[in-house]
């Protein structure tokens, strides 16, 4: 069940086309959760499939969607995040137009305006993608 779907762009900074999450499933402590349904005409989907980049942005924007959700909470100003750094970054399959995936970030550390994250992106019980992203937080 999602959270917050109405209006997701309230979470991210990112707009359509570009908008890589459909929904929140869960914000709880270091973990977060989204979802995505991978529409046909999705500007990531080539061949019938979401492609690398729409695999790196999601994981991207579920990260940003953990900042946007506490911001929210807090009633203060949602920050804008930067990528820094991308270590590790593993394809294993590509999910098809019309599925529905899961994306997961764990926050690793946190040191000053810089935050380690792991993501991962999943699609019935398989994970399609993973890596380790440095995000740097706009104060």
């Amino acid at each position: 069940m999602f959270i917050h779907t109405d209006d997701i762009t309230a979470y991210i900074p990112q707009r359509a086309p570009i908008v890589m999450i459909s929904g929140i499933l869960e914000v709880e402590g270091p973990v977060t959760r989204t979802a995505l349904n991978i529409a046909a005409d999705n500007i990531f989907v080539e061949e019938g499939f979401f492609t690398a980049p729409g695999l790196m942005e999601n994981m991207a924007q579920t990260a940003a969607a953990r900042i946007g959700y506490i911001s929210r909470q807090q009633n203060v100003p949602v920050p804008l995040g930067f990528i820094g750094a991308v270590k590790d970054f593993e394809i294993f399959e590509l999910p098809p137009a019309g599925a529905t995936v899961e994306t997961t970030t764990v926050i690793g550390a946190e040191v000053f305006n810089a935050t380690m994250v792991n993501a991962k992106v999943v699609y019935q019980d398989k994970v399609m993608a993973q890596c380790e992203l440095k995000i740097f937080i706009n104060p």
